[in-house]
């Protein structure tokens, strides 16, 4: 079972990391949209645009804290 923890923690690093990262990066919010969306579906979730921003969102008030 603690097994179990480590690895959701560090699959919750790697995706915020991962996050961090697109945010970070310099292109065009409308194509950083567009690739989060990309890797959410790879990972078999699926959200729509407005769920996309407000996660971006979420994730960007992180990463400025």
């Amino acid at each position: 079972m603690r097994n179990l923890g480590v690895l959701y923690a560090f699959l919750g690093g790697a995706i915020v990391g991962c996050g961090a990262a697109i945010l970070f990066a310099p292109a065009k919010g409308s194509d950083l949209r567009e690739r989060v969306c990309k890797i959410l579906r790879r990972k078999g979730v699926k959200l729509n645009d407005s769920e996309v921003d407000q996660l971006v969102a979420e994730l960007a008030g992180a990463i400025e804290k």
